[in-house]
């Protein structure tokens, strides 16, 4: 069974009651271990079984005019147990309460009187840190492409990069999100199921089941196909978080086909992500709308993971890399080089172009790859990418998080 594993701890019946009933609601949680009483001491027996109910998340119940005891369970879960996120669960209207549960080791306040949705957003919180979080084993790292505009090359992007990821590293999924799936004519491919059908069955989802709605390539790469036609219903953001749950812990990078949407869920798969590339082009309009689409996906976050790829590069004399960065607010990554009667007739036959040999721009995509899978493989934070004449070598940041320096030699 799958889901995020979360305890329940508490000193009143009435509220494990309430606990469960919110928790099985959420259907992205999942209780693998609960206990009326809170722990006294380092030693305390109920620690031993918290850490071997291998729980992500434990919840514990902060009663409201009387919360010492929860608070120093909070203290003490925090400094016994290892990689397990602590919530708190209690009333909004004691900031105190608040205040000495997060001091003491709580990341999350969750509202006990806001029924499921509350628990439910900090699980999809703790679902997409966990997701992006650099580092960790058994983690996929999710690259999303977005396009800047209509015919960008955005889907080319991402089906070229994924099969160079599959070659070098395997375990690679690609995740068809645009409102119309193209990714499968790309790869001539022809699914029978694909992103609806996940999120439809996310109720009794497991390995088979994620495997069987699989459409692989005969290079390994897996297909999640995209929607044949528009859809009027979006996942919710526990179900997207839920089924990122899932391809995260069965592949080693996921990569998603954004294509031209720019909607809330577009979002939702931006805040999932360790790196969002947008496809653009050195056009006004294509360089107008990232700095727009900037705007949208980074406006009151902290985080700084939109790179752009300038796709069909040409040298233009008197214009750089700076005023492309001047212009967008958003740093370029890579260039891929213009080759249109390469792509064109490669799009036609379903046969990607990086898997040409003695193709410049299956050079570029392979060296894309090879840029990715480093900037994920370092614990601790991603590496900046600085590039040499032939490659893409990689160098740890000062700073530990995920940062792309930009393209300084045409790719």
């Amino acid at each position: 069974m799958h889901g995020i594993g979360v305890a329940l701890v508490t000193e009143d019946r009435e509220h494990l009651s309430a606990l469960q009933t919110r928790l099985e609601a959420t259907r992205l949680g999942r209780a693998v271990f609960t206990h009326i009483g809170y722990p006294l001491t380092p030693t305390d027996e109920i620690l031993r079984q918290l850490q071997e109910s291998r729980a992500e998340v434990v919840i514990v119940d902060v009663p409201t005019h009387d919360p010492q005891r929860a608070v120093r369970a909070i203290e003490l879960i925090r400094a016994t147990t290892l990689q397990i996120a602590i919530f708190a669960n209690g009333e909004m209207t004691h900031p105190a309460n608040i205040v000495a549960s997060m001091r003491a080791g709580a990341g999350e306040y969750v509202d006990h009187a806001g029924g499921s949705d509350a628990l439910l957003e900090a699980l999809t919180r703790f679902s997409s840190m966990r997701t992006r979080t650099p580092g960790v084993a058994g983690k996929a790292r999710v690259l999303t492409f977005l396009s800047a505009k209509g015919g960008s090359g955005c889907t080319t992007a991402a089906v070229n990069t994924a099969l160079a990821l599959q070659q070098s590293h395997g375990d690679v999924v690609l995740i068809d999100f645009a409102p119309i799936g193209h990714a499968a004519l790309h790869l001539n491919l022809r699914p029978q199921f694909g992103v609806l059908d996940a999120l439809q069955n996310l109720h009794r989802m497991d390995v088979q089941l994620l495997e069987g709605l699989m459409t692989p390539t005969k290079e390994g790469l897996h297909l999640l196909a995209g929607p044949q036609q528009p859809y009027t219903n979006e996942p919710t953001p526990g179900e997207l978080a839920r089924l990122f749950d899932f391809l995260v812990n069965h592949y080693r990078f996921v990569v998603v086909d954004g294509s031209s949407r720019l909607d809330p869920m577009t979002r939702l798969l931006s805040d999932l992500s360790n790196a969002v590339l947008v496809v653009a082009q050195t056009d006004v309009v294509s360089l107008w709308s990232v700095g727009r689409i900037h705007t949208f996906l980074e406006e009151g976050s902290e985080r700084d993971r939109l790179r752009i790829v300038l796709n069909r590069y040409k040298k233009i004399p008197g214009f750089t890399d700076e005023d492309v960065e001047h212009a967008t607010s958003c740093k370029v990554l890579w260039k891929v080089p213009n080759a249109f009667h390469s792509v064109s007739p490669a799009i036609d036959h379903g046969a990607p172009v990086v898997l040409q040999e003695n193709l410049e721009i299956s050079r570029s995509y392979k060296a894309l790859a090879a840029a990715l899978a480093d900037a994920s493989s370092i614990s601790g934070g991603g590496p900046d990418l600085v590039y040499g004449e032939d490659r893409a070598v990689a160098k740890k940041p000062a700073a530990g998080r995920l940062s792309f320096s930009p393209a300084r030699a045409g790719q």
